[in-house]
């Protein structure tokens, strides 16, 4: 117990606590909707009600996407490559922009229309498809618990080095407060914890980058000491040779930026927004915290190497430079930005798990009378978020080399699964059935295929040109094959 840090663990604790309240909170929104049907029950344990406002719609989008990556990860080898991630990771800067653009008001209108409260639940109104309905719920608890394990490692690590307590103590502090106030508050927590950790993180963000900068004499004497290190860390082009080539950079924001259209997490906020107003709100407010964000924490990691030389491990580099800088009390407090930027990317991919296998498979497939029964369906919606979690849990511990694999290919399996069945069914009047398998076996088969044998295809990111056979796949097969019912048109274009 002496080795523990206390003055970094109180402000860590308080912050919990504060996770707590706002589960406890959204509980009664939970209890509340029990003693409605099922599908009132699922409408406010996925989706809030669908009452999110502006504000909390954009910080619920922007924390869910940027995780720890993004503050941990992003600055850790932006600590090694200097500038040219950080001019990399501002590719991820108009996520919010994006998504809520593409997707838009035809989304939540037709989330509404259809009463979808998952993505999954768009697919199946959309191409009236069993088999790609239950390939994609698999497609996403299989990548969805890869990717959350990762994160669970993460956020371990992070409470390890941060504090000093025990690998295993961290991951079941961590995993037991996930788990709590998700399973009780459902989305509407998720998103309130979501807004919380948002404000955490831009703060954090802001002090950690203002914190090396004074630190370092002032950016212009950073820039120097980078040059001396290695003038490559201060170019657009990294410290090693065709590291991050013009093609392969800007290509790379198809992955960060446009392509986060087909990640379900993200996708699932455009469906719970109250009214147009927030809307646009969330796409201002969303854009400029992804800013703050992206920017602040990137170049903390950048100017790092200068201000605090010699870290080993890249994922030491913010939680060093916090403990280095800053007392113990406010370095806990900046702590909580990489913390939360964790619990509530998590939260949010364990809800979608949640809904895959209670409202995709349980209640379509397995006993569709379930849907007029709320007390089972939140029974089995707080079972299944318990089994989840252990499942995480256990894979966390001591996790195989397989799970390692798999989140590599969390992220891009999913959007190849999920990216052209959203935005064509959305959109295109012609896309159908056959169009929608044959591109996501095209993109996920030639993704996997590509990263192990053609990383980059003429220069760019793996993901681009499966993405592209993925599209070509989908139209030509969809020209030729049967149009979409007429029941279908009418229901997503009213005509």
């Amino acid at each position: 117990m002496a080795d523990i840090n206390w003055g970094v663990l109180f402000p860590l604790i308080l912050y919990f606590i504060g996770v707590f309240m706002i589960g406890i909170y959204s509980m009664k929104y939970v209890s509340k909707a029990s003693h409605k049907n099922g599908e009132g029950f699922l409408a406010e344990y996925m989706t809030g009600g669908r009452e999110l406002g502006g504000f909390v719609l954009a910080m619920t989008l922007v924390t869910t996407y940027l995780s720890a990556g993004s503050f941990i990860g992003g600055p850790g080898t932006a600590y090694t490559h200097g500038l040219a991630w950080v001019f990399l990771a501002m590719s991820q800067m108009p996520t919010g922009y994006f998504t809520l653009s593409v997707l838009g008001k035809k989304f939540a209108i037709i989330a509404r229309k259809i009463n979808a409260v998952t993505i999954t639940d768009f697919i199946r109104a959309r191409y009236k498809n069993d088999t790609l309905v239950v390939l994609c719920s698999l497609s996403i608890v299989a990548f969805f618990i890869a990717a959350m394990g990762a994160q669970w490692i993460g956020a371990a690590r992070l409470l390890q080095g941060a504090v000093g307590i025990p690998y295993r103590t961290a991951l079941t502090f961590f995993a037991i407060t996930v788990l709590i106030y998700t399973t009780i508050g459902g989305f509407r927590a998720v998103a309130l914890t979501d807004t919380l950790q948002g404000v955490i993180m831009t703060i954090g963000a802001i002090a950690l980058v203002f914190g090396t900068i004074v630190a370092g004499g002032g950016v212009s004497n950073i820039i120097q000491g980078m040059y001396q290190i290695n003038p490559g860390l201060i170019t657009p082009y990294g410290i090693d040779e065709g590291f991050a080539t013009m093609s392969w950079v800007t290509s790379f924001w198809i992955l960060v930026g446009f392509a986060v259209v087909g990640l379900p997490s993200v996708s699932v906020r455009a469906m719970a927004y109250k009214d147009s107003k927030s809307l646009h709100q969330g796409i201002i407010y969303g854009t400029a915290v992804s800013m703050l964000l992206v920017i602040g924490m990137h170049l903390t990691g950048a100017f790092g190497i200068v201000v605090v030389p010699g870290i080993a491990s890249g994922d030491l580099v913010i939680p060093t430079i916090a403990t280095s800088l800053f007392p113990a009390w406010i370095a806990g407090l900046i702590l909580a930005a990489p913390l939360a930027a964790v619990m509530s990317t998590v939260d949010s991919q364990l809800l979608i798990v949640v809904g895959a296998i209670v409202n995709d498979i349980s209640v379509n497939y397995v006993n569709p009378k379930l849907k007029n029964n709320s007390k089972i369906m939140a029974r089995i919606s707080f079972t299944s978020t318990i089994i989840v979690g252990v499942i995480i849990f256990l894979i966390s511990l001591n996790p195989p080399p397989l799970m390692v694999w798999l989140n590599l290919y969390a992220n891009a399996g999913l959007i190849s699964t999920f990216l052209w069945p959203i935005i064509l069914g959305l959109y295109w009047k012609r896309a159908n059935t056959p169009g929608a398998f044959a591109g996501i076996i095209t993109g996920v088969g030639t993704y996997l295929i590509f990263s192990k044998i053609w990383v980059r295809p003429f220069g760019t990111h793996t993901i681009v040109l499966p993405l592209l056979l993925s599209l070509i796949a989908f139209v030509i097969v969809s020209m030729n094959t049967e149009k979409p019912s007429d029941q279908i048109i009418e229901t997503f274009w009213g005509i």
